[in-house]
């Protein structure tokens, strides 16, 4: 009998800690807020913390609408950056892996998108806030009325502060309101505005980064983030801040590569950074990015790589030959679709 009584009491203390144990997992789950950009701390390798982050699921693969067919964005510019519209479809031709594609969709209407605007509100942001607070606007001015969009501030982590239910003016007020303070977390900003934009109105998906490009709080590596927009279909611009950095020997890291990371991470996405060497012309920056964002042409063929198999394709964009010198931006590949 007392044998029954040992296994019986055993039986109730396992199950007591089961339930302790997995009581104590709900109330972690419960600490963790969706909209918190440490979703997951980057302890094993680059490709391991990328692929497990929701943002770069199967999915959500750049620029593939369907198993046929292939869209690519393209802007272009002229020698003074600004965007060259009304240009016929035939001006265009494209290649896959070096093959040719013939373009069978051509789009340049000023269609409404999803925009996350990231802006930096660290502690080095304070002698140009007002500028940026300007270029907020300026954006806004600029853009489609139907546009979906969200606004993200930076310090020492991002936050969400408003959403396509607020109104320019309420933006502004809740920029008024928050003080530029603390470090930057600008790779977890970019992050949390990638994962959101998964969930977003629109098919065509863009983001805004007024930064001056460094980090120095983020759980996120620059690497890590740069595969996040490479591998995302968000086109990704930067409103680039360098008008008054330090001498060289008298710069941090951060500030040192900040012009470089964001040109890359943008570059990655298929989108560009335009620099503001001088900050009064942020805000005309702002509102340059905010109509090339309106009118971007939209190029659509079916892959002649019939194969499966999850690869990279590499992608390039011709333009026919013209008087004028022009610039073509775009994203420079996908990851074709697996069985």
């Amino acid at each position: 009998m007392s044998g029954v009584i040992l296994h019986h009491a055993r039986k109730s203390l396992l199950l007591a800690s089961l339930l302790a144990l997995l009581s104590g997992s709900a109330v972690i789950a419960q600490t963790n807020p969706l909209d918190d950009a440490h979703i997951a701390p980057h302890q094993q390798s680059e490709r391991a913390s990328v692929t497990r982050a929701p943002a770069l699921t199967p999915r959500d693969q750049p620029l593939r609408v369907d198993v046929n067919l292939v869209l690519v964005p393209v802007t272009v510019t002229d020698a003074l950056g600004r965007p060259v519209l009304d240009l016929p479809a035939n001006t265009f031709s494209l290649q896959e892996d070096g093959v040719q594609q013939p373009v069978r969709y051509f789009s340049a209407e000023d269609a409404p998108i999803s925009v996350a605007l990231v802006v930096d509100f660290s502690d080095s942001m304070k002698n140009k806030i007002e500028y940026v607070k300007q270029a907020v606007q300026e954006f806004f001015d600029n853009a489609n009325p139907a546009d979906d969009y969200f606004v993200i501030t930076v310090s020492n982590k991002p936050q969400m502060i408003a959403a396509s239910g607020d109104s320019v003016d309420t933006i502004l007020d809740r920029l008024g309101m928050t003080p530029p303070k603390g470090g930057t977390a600008l790779f977890d900003a970019i992050y949390l505005g990638v994962a959101k934009l998964r969930a977003a109105k629109y098919k065509r998906k863009a983001m805004v980064v007024i930064s001056d490009g460094g980090d120095n709080r983020s759980r996120y590596t620059f690497k890590e983030i740069k595969s996040v927009v490479s591998e995302a279909d968000v086109l990704t611009y930067g409103i680039g801040i360098f008008d008054d950095m330090p001498i060289p020997l008298l710069k941090t890291i951060e500030e040192r590569m900040g012009r470089k990371w964001l040109g890359d991470i943008t570059f990655a996405s298929g989108g560009r950074t335009v620099a503001a060497d001088d900050r009064r012309k942020i805000p005309d920056i702002a509102a340059m990015v905010s109509r090339e964002l309106r009118n971007q042409y939209v190029l659509g063929y079916t892959s002649s790589n019939p194969a499966k198999d999850g690869h990279w394709r590499k992608i390039s964009v011709q333009l026919a030959p013209s008087a004028t010198p022009k610039h073509v931006h775009y994203k420079e590949g996908y990851l074709a679709a697996t069985q």
